[in-house]
């Protein structure tokens, strides 16, 4: 596209309609309409009732569960807006599927996150805005830009006001130390590291612990939790080196049934989390979610008026 897209138009998928309505709310506009359908079959049907011939077009779609039907409803809507001569096409993905596959550590394995990322290409996006990643890395698979966000800046500023002083921010394995360290300067809390061992797909053992947690508070950090097995584990485990209370935040919590019970029956006095993803169950009020609608809005205003977005995904220091 040789010039910036005149007029802004902003979509929605299925899966989080309410996080768009959130963000076409704080941009002052209305969401687009587009009908989504599914044939008898089950194969899906997109046709954009408004016109976007060389609009600016963001489509938000988090490609969480069903994720095979999120992904492939968001391919469609892609495909639909290039070909009815969208001027650009910014996939907006608060939660990117399929990010745990991003890498070949067995022999005979796929790098689905980067087949995901080929696909979302092809059909037609020009632009991705995400959203805690799993790995730095899925940001490189695209050969289209990629803006990064993180839901830090939304977590911190109520952690801060609920953990209080002398705390300390625990990953709960050694994939989340950098994610921990960051939060612990943004908090100037105190760093641990908790020794993981994976006993099955959904079950952990937490063995060791880096760090004085005894009479402390801590913050559990990761980037996404399922079953909830690493972080229950490790609320445990901090619990029996004698911390006084403990926490989590999570950006993307895709909880099922066996990690709702674990939530609720684990030491932890809290799980924060953001709306990335639908929430339908706050675990008797274990659960804390935040909004981060203003966040994806105001990258949406900036990525339309060519402005930067690196402030939105730095963690400030207050």
């Amino acid at each position: 596209m040789s010039s910036v897209a005149k007029e802004i138009c902003v979509f929605s998928g299925t899966a989080n309609p309410e996080l768009s309505a959130g963000i076409a709310k704080y941009l002052g506009l209305e969401l687009g309409q587009v009908e989504i359908s599914r044939f008898p079959d089950g194969e899906i049907f997109v046709q954009y009732r408004d016109n976007i011939r060389r609009a600016d077009v963001f489509i938000i779609q988090p490609t969480c569960s069903p994720p095979n039907e999120t992904i492939m409803e968001l391919l469609i809507m892609l495909d639909a807006a290039r070909r009815a001569s969208a001027g650009r096409i910014t996939a907006v993905i608060p939660f990117f599927g399929y990010a745990r596959q991003d890498r070949k550590d067995k022999p005979r394995v796929p790098i689905t996150a980067k087949l995901v990322a080929n696909l979302l290409t092809v059909a037609g996006a020009d632009r991705i805005l995400a959203m805690d990643l799993h790995s730095q890395q899925i940001a490189g698979f695209f050969d289209i830009p990629v803006d990064h966000l993180y839901a830090a800046p939304v977590l911190i500023p109520f952690l801060k006001k609920t953990i209080g002083k002398d705390a300390v921010v625990v990953a709960p394995d050694s994939g989340s130390v950098k994610m921990a360290h960051s939060f612990s300067d943004a908090l100037g809390a105190g760093l641990a590291v908790v020794a993981k061992r994976r006993v099955s797909a959904d079950s952990v053992e937490s063995s060791h612990l880096v760090g004085d947690v005894k009479g402390r508070t801590c913050v559990i950090t990761d980037d996404l939790t399922t079953t909830a097995g690493t972080i229950c584990a490790a609320a445990g485990l901090l619990k029996k080196e004698g911390a006084a209370k403990v926490y989590a935040a999570v950006s993307h919590c895709l909880l099922n049934d066996k990690g709702r019970q674990r939530i609720m029956e684990s030491p932890l006095e809290m799980l924060i989390t953001a709306n990335a993803v639908p929430m339908t169950n706050d675990c008797n009020g274990k659960i804390k979610t935040l909004d981060i609608a203003p966040l994806l809005g105001e990258a949406i205003r900036r990525i339309h008026e060519c402005e930067s977005v690196s402030s939105l995904f730095k963690i400030g220091k207050k």
